[in-house]
């Protein structure tokens, strides 16, 4: 028996993939791919909202965007706090998008719960215990990002964390992992998506904008997780990145993020996947196979 009882496949009750509903209109896992995608850090309204309603036009599901931000250096740009919060939730107000953005310390877990639908967990907290524990007592869904030099092994552990406390709805993210190349900013294990599938029910998302750390090669790295069988990916859009305060060089612009999207639309359909995006209200469409002809240019 593994030591990750709860996230195991085998020992699931129902023996297959588990969804986990963020909102009512917004699900991860089964037949439909979600893209989560907008601005690494939030770092004003207009920019926010230029993001959302560009990336819900292209056909992303969700809207991603930092208010506190984890930082290499202290001196560099740590996120707008509680502002930020309030400019994510203002965009969902309008676009109808959820929102996903990271919460980085147990004190911030009740204050981030009543502004975002995915509580995501990042890379150097992925074995921050206290906060898997608390996030997974919040209630809320979990997108958790695989550490740095961290194993399968030690990912499928954090989500036997934020599970033991009663929270089923943990979504866990492959984003890159530190290896000795510097061509790329971290090594896509793209292995570990299909490792996952046969090891845990849970769903696996990609982050291909952490993987490769640099833009012109987001698109085939979604791409890539698309055909080994990611039922989502989170993507890094900004309208201008050469102005970005965060990860600028790994931002889409909207134009590219756009031409990604109808790219990935081709791959899930190979892949016999669709891509689910939220519809002009609050309920959500499907770009099936009969919608292809006209989503996608010949």
């Amino acid at each position: 028996m593994q030591s990750y009882k709860l996230v195991a496949r085998q020992t699931n009750v129902i023996k297959n993939a588990s969804e986990v509903t963020v909102t009512d209109d917004c699900v991860i896992g089964g037949r439909s791919l979600v893209v989560i995608a907008g601005p690494c850090a939030v770092e004003g309204k207009a920019m926010l909202l230029e993001t959302a309603r560009a990336v819900k036009a292209a056909g992303a599901s969700m809207l991603r965007g930092g208010a506190f931000k984890p930082r290499t250096s202290p001196y560099a740009f740590q996120g707008l706090g509680e502002q930020a919060l309030e400019m994510l939730a203002e965009a969902r107000a309008e676009t109808g998008l959820p929102v996903a953005t990271e919460v980085m310390d147990t004190r911030q877990v009740e204050l981030v719960s009543q502004y975002s639908d995915l509580l995501q967990v990042g890379a150097r907290n992925m074995q921050n215990f206290a906060l898997l524990a608390e996030v997974g007592r919040s209630g809320k869904p979990v997108l958790l990002k695989r550490g740095l030099s961290a194993t399968i092994n030690d990912l499928l552990l954090a989500a036997e964390y934020v599970m033991a406390q009663g929270n089923p709805r943990v979504v866990l993210c492959e984003r890159g992992i530190r290896t000795f190349e510097t061509a790329t900013r971290n090594t896509l294990d793209l292995s570990a998506v299909p490792v996952l599938k046969s090891e845990t029910h849970l769903p696996v998302i990609v982050d291909p904008s952490h993987a490769a750390g640099r833009a012109d090669i987001i698109g085939p790295l979604a791409c890539a997780a698309v055909a080994v069988g990611a039922d989502g990916l989170i993507i890094e859009v900004h309208p201008d990145p050469s102005t970005a305060k965060s990860d600028g060089p790994q931002s889409l612009t909207i134009p590219a993020f756009e031409r990604v999207m109808e790219t990935i639309r081709r791959y899930a359909l190979a892949a016999e996947r669709d891509v689910r995006e939220q519809s002009h209200g609050t309920s959500e469409r499907v770009l099936g196979a009969n919608r292809w002809s006209e989503a996608v240019p010949a």
